[in-house]
């Protein structure tokens, strides 16, 4: 087991009406493109697949998918998507977990390799997706770039919403290199949740280093899934690195 904390089945239950504006055809047309194009004809892994945001409608355009995913509860709301034998699910952590059979593809979307919370598991994660691609295969990562231009000193909080219905905001260990993002949402008859969730955050030329770890080599690295060049500026990356041949 790795220090990725456990998604509830509460918290899986309503992940996708939460997460319904990543679900739109807005977001997720050009996250399939990038993705089945990189695929190929090949088959396709991901890691911490969840409920199924991107690989049920993946498989649906005909990539073979596999998943990892380490919360039975997430798990089984994708089961009621789409069958196992359509696309298999293995429950486990995606640092160690193994699944049969090489890969052109695999990918970790929506920040996910940050629930890894020491570095040693964040490379064993780059290891594990080398040893499932064949040679010349990709390993894609969508992460956000940690935020700490907004800490002025002394601050330790960066908001991230402030909606009528939602209060997100993330604060900053920044000697361990971790963040915990703070949720209080309001519900339908006027009372608030609480949640939070810790992270380990990495800077992309942190993560090359981890791929070169792994014998992987960076091919190219975005903005967002439409391609847009990567700057200074940019708030996340699409980063892929290539198996050599």
């Amino acid at each position: 087991m790795t220090s990725s904390e456990l998604w509830t089945h509460a918290t899986a239950d309503r992940y996708d009406a939460e997460e319904s504006e990543m679900s739109s055809a807005a977001v997720l047309g050009p996250t399939l493109d990038f993705l089945a194009e990189l695929a190929g004809d090949g088959r396709a892994l991901e890691f911490a697949i969840g409920t199924g945001r991107v690989g049920v409608p993946l498989r649906e355009r005909g990539v073979p998918v596999v998943g990892i995913e380490l919360s039975e509860h997430m798990a089984a709301v994708l089961r009621r998507k789409i069958d196992e034998d359509t696309l298999p699910v293995a429950i486990g952590d995606m640092a160690t977990t193994a699944v049969p059979g090489k890969f052109t593809l695999v990918y970790l979307v929506y920040n996910t390799i940050t629930n890894l919370l020491t570095q040693d598991e964040q490379v064993a994660c780059f290891r594990n997706a080398a040893r499932h691609l064949e040679p010349g295969g990709r390993f894609v990562i969508e992460l956000g770039v940690p935020p700490l231009r907004f800490l002025p000193p002394g601050q330790v909080a960066v908001p991230f919403d402030v909606s009528e219905r939602h209060l997100g905001f993330d604060t900053f260990d920044l000697v361990e290199q971790i963040l915990v993002s703070h949720h209080c949402t309001r519900e339908d008859d006027g009372r608030y949740r609480r949640e939070n969730s810790r992270h380990r955050y990495a800077w992309p030329t942190e993560l090359d280093l981890m791929a070169r770890i792994a014998g992987l080599e960076l091919e190219r690295r975005v903005a967002d899934w439409d391609g847009s060049p990567f700057t200074q500026d940019s708030g996340k990356h699409i980063s892929v690195w290539r198996k050599p041949s």
